[in-house]
C-alpha cells in the first residue's frame, strides 16, 4: 500500500513539475502578459488593460511592440520606422521615404481636437534619433496620444535586441476584450 502512494505521489511530482516547464517555456519564448501603463497609447489602449505579448516574429511598421525602455521600463509603442527609413511629420501626415501614409489608429483621436494638430512637425534629425533615417537594427516607435508619448522622438530609435515582442491582443477587462488590427 505505501509503495502505490509513493507511486502516486512520485506521478503528480511529475506532472506538476511537467506543468511548469510548460508554463516557463511559453511565458519565456512564446507569450507573456503585460499591463498597458499610461495614457500613451490612448485612444487605441487605456491604462490598465492587459495584454498578451508574442515574442514570436519580427515587427512590421504599425505593429504594437513592448520593449525595455531605457528608464528601466517595458514600454508600449507603434513602429513608425523600419531600419533605414526616413521619417517625418508635417500637417499632422507621416511621411515615410516620402510617402504619405493614413494612421487610421488615430482618427478617433484627431476627431476630438477638432481640426487642431496631434502630431507636431519634426523630421529624425530634430529627434533623440538625429540621423537621417532609423539606424540598422533598430526601430523608430511612437504612442499613439502622439502629445503625451515618450517615444523614439525623446528616447531615440529601439534596437532590435530591446523588443520584447508584439501585442494585439486585449485580453482584461473582459468587456473590452479585442483585436486591435494594424492598417
Amino acid at each position: 500500500m505505501a509503495k502505490k502512494r509513493k507511486n502516486e505521489l512520485f506521478e503528480w511530482v511529475k506532472a506538476l513539475l511537467g506543468a511548469l516547464a510548460i508554463v516557463f517555456i511559453v511565458r519565456t519564448f512564446i507569450f507573456s502578459p503585460i499591463v498597458v501603463d499610461g495614457e500613451s497609447m490612448n485612444p487605441t489602449l487605456v491604462d490598465a488593460e492587459r495584454m498578451l505579448v508574442t515574442k514570436i516574429g519580427e515587427p512590421e511598421r504599425f505593429d504594437i511592440v513592448v520593449f525595455h525602455a531605457p528608464d528601466g521600463r517595458d514600454y508600449i509603442k507603434r513602429v513608425i520606422g523600419l531600419p533605414g527609413d526616413k521619417i517625418h511629420y508635417k500637417d499632422d501626415v507621416l511621411y515615410i521615404n516620402g510617402k504619405a501614409y493614413e494612421e487610421p489608429y488615430l482618427t478617433p483621436f484627431k476627431e476630438k481636437l477638432n481640426g487642431d494638430v496631434l502630431t507636431y512637425p519634426f523630421t529624425l534629425e530634430d529627434t533623440a534619433v538625429g540621423s537621417k533615417t532609423v539606424p540598422k537594427d533598430h526601430l523608430f516607435v511612437m504612442g499613439d496620444n502622439r502629445r503625451d508619448s515618450r517615444d523614439s522622438r525623446e528616447i531615440g530609435a529601439v534596437h532590435y535586441d530591446k523588443i520584447i515582442g508584439t501585442t494585439n491582443i486585449v485580453f482584461y477587462p473582459f468587456e473590452e476584450i479585442k483585436i486591435i488590427k494594424t492598417p
